[in-house]
């Protein structure tokens, strides 16, 4: 509906097709230009951009950058000559009879003009300025398409599960602390002084309620809160796409999912070939180094172990030795080579190992010598190497190497420009481990139990079908029925089958260490369910943020975000979090006391 109390038009509404016709628009005045006696203004709305002409000095005279006007005029094709085809209006202007200014605006602290646009980012300031400021960052025609398209992916995914016949569910903000692998967020009860409400890490136990309860297609764009240290692409508060479906396994989950991603990226106007490729968790970590392998180029790991079986050099005397060739690498100046050893130490390693082939076919680096004659000679054969190339080595355990090597192939690529933004790679990872250890100096998730192994996904993940008799005989092998979606080297979201069997549920929180008083303490809520007959299901949610910011090509979550948190949780917008007066914390109950209340 364009036409309001204030518009007849939006701006990109004013065709050819309006010539010689009256229309009124409002908007920004995005940037303006004096020509002898004539004035122009780029007027901006949440469409685009409209030339104004203007050939009343004094009405042009006060108008200034981001003042919100109305002007009334008569539509008219541009000069010959003078057409712009880069903007949707570019073949008319609208010759202002009448404007008025509806409300002025200060100097402001950073350029928001479309014109900006085609310019170096560098004329952005900093983030925390611009979040700080974010109603007029947000008014950037890229933030705007940002947001649009975030609001059309919603909308198509929604279609999209409507017309699979899922049902939209609200679960509650306020549920009581569960342990799912992160801290939680907690809010003082002020009605029941000494306890406390948990924000919700995600929907887990509710959505799985909601199948006992016969709801057997459910999703819910849902708010989730994790208390997490702070990292690039992590917001304290984010949105999930969470779906879950009853009598269901892992294939028809996988097969939903897909046409959800199908639509979603439909809107952006990309065709996605389904079925989408699948890889294994070990598949994808001995390829590729990473559980979230990006596929958008190849140069996939070489393992070295049992070729450097006898090696004399004591660093591959390691239960994994793995390398990444680096193409045209050879050519490298050494100060360079010296850079990726800074580079690797900041990731926690003790440095990169390399060797470069020279044209001639000679190895050179600080690894060539400590080599035997066997290796040297085999090792351009080995790594699958020609004349001018260079190899990365990583060393060690299995795990901690293959991340490293994985961290070194994409920044290769990155390097090499091969991460294109408007290529969408996508791939499952399929049949990880049921279980991982909790002394993993890697893994900064809170383990969920007390004993030394904590769930890969959440405690609620079905065994495999192979493992169900004898998964907590053997944790350190035994794999779930659990999947992954990844695309360009990202985790867009997650899920798997979920135990339905109490008998199974108990066993599960046996090896993760949980008593069944604690576990009757924290949900038994659920596992009460379970015991008045629950339905085989399965789920996945999408991380609705990055799934946007992927889709957006943007670099950063934040860009895809309305209103997002910078480092360490904290708001330059509105100042949160902020101390509370005395007052306000009295009558939380935060400090209240059992045995003061008793005398």
């Amino acid at each position: 509906m364009s036409q309001t109390a204030y518009r007849t038009h939006h701006a990109t509404e004013v065709t050819e097709a309006l010539v010689g016709e009256k229309v009124t628009l409002a908007g920004w005045v995005d940037r303006r230009r004096d020509h002898g006696g004539v004035a122009f203004i780029d007027l901006r709305d949440s469409t685009g951009l409209v030339q104004v002409v203007i050939y009343d000095e004094d009405m042009a005279r006060p108008l200034r950058s981001e003042f919100v006007i109305q002007v009334v005029g008569e539509v008219r094709l541009r000069p010959e000559g003078n057409e712009n085809e880069h903007l949707a209006t570019g073949k008319i202007e609208v010759v202002a009879e009448s404007i008025e200014v509806l409300a002025k605006s200060d100097a402001l602290p950073f350029q928001v003009s479309t014109a900006l646009e085609n310019e170096s980012e560098n004329k952005l300031p900093g983030e925390d300025v611009r979040l700080k400021y974010r109603y007029l960052d947000l008014r950037r025609p890229s933030m705007q398409h940002n947001l649009k398209l975030r609001s059309d992916m919603a909308k198509a995914a929604r279609h999209a599960l409507e017309d699979m016949d899922f049902t939209e569910v609200e679960t509650p903000t306020f549920i009581k602390s569960t342990p799912e692998g992160a801290r939680d967020f907690v809010v003082p009860a002020r009605l029941v002084p000494g306890s406390w409400y948990a924000l919700p890490q995600s929907p887990q136990l509710l959505k799985q309620l909601l199948m006992v309860s016969g709801v057997e297609r459910y999703y819910q764009l849902a708010r989730c809160y994790r208390d997490e240290d702070f990292r690039a692409d992590r917001q304290p508060e984010f949105t999930q796409l969470d779906m879950e479906m009853a009598y269901v396994d892992q294939e028809d989950v996988m097969a939903m999912a897909e046409k959800v991603i199908a639509a979603i990226w439909k809107t952006a106007g990309y065709e996605v070939q389904l079925p989408l490729p699948r890889i294994t968790w070990q598949e994808a970590m001995d390829k590729y180094g990473s559980d979230k392998p990006d596929l958008r180029f190849g140069n996939p790991l070489v393992e070295l172990t049992e070729y450097f079986k006898d090696t004399p050099f004591r660093v591959f005397q390691a239960p994994y030795v793995g390398a990444v060739l680096f193409k045209g690498g050879a050519s490298t100046p050494r100060r360079q080579f010296d850079a990726w050893q800074e580079w690797a130490k900041q990731r926690g390693a003790k440095g990169l190992a390399y060797v470069s082939f020279t044209e001639d076919g000679e190895l050179k680096g600080p690894v060539a010598k400590n080599l035997s004659e066997a290796e040297r000679d085999g090792l351009m054969e080995a790594v699958g190497a020609e004349p001018g190339d260079a190899v990365f080595f990583a060393a060690g355990s299995r795990e901690s190497s293959q991340l490293l090597l994985g961290a070194v192939r994409v920044e290769l690529a990155s390097r090499a420009g091969l991460l294109d933004p408007k290529k969408f790679a996508f791939t499952w990872v399929v049949d990880f481990p049921l279980f991982k250890r909790t002394d993993d100096p890697d893994d900064d998730d809170v383990a969920v139990g007390h004993s030394k192994w904590t769930s890969m996904h959440h405690p609620f993940t079905m065994p495999s079908k192979d493992w169900i008799d004898r998964f907590d005989q053997d944790p350190e092998h035994a794999m779930s029925d659990s999947y992954d979606i990844v695309c360009n080297g990202e985790e867009m979201g997650g899920g798997s089958v979920r135990i339905h069997r109490d008998d199974i549920q108990d066993r599960v929180l046996n090896v993760l260490g949980i008593s069944s008083e604690e576990a009757a303490e924290k949900f038994g809520f659920l596992l009460e369910a379970f015991k008045y007959g629950a339905p085989p299901h399965a789920g996945i949610a999408l991380g609705w943020d990055r799934t946007v910011s992927i889709l957006a090509g943007a670099d950063t979550i934040r860009d895809v975000i309305a209103f997002p948190k910078a480092g360490g949780g904290r708001d330059p917008l509105t100042g949160a979090p902020a101390p509370i007066s005395a007052e306000q914390r009295a009558e939380t109950g935060v400090d209240y006391d059992p045995e003061e209340d008793e005398d």
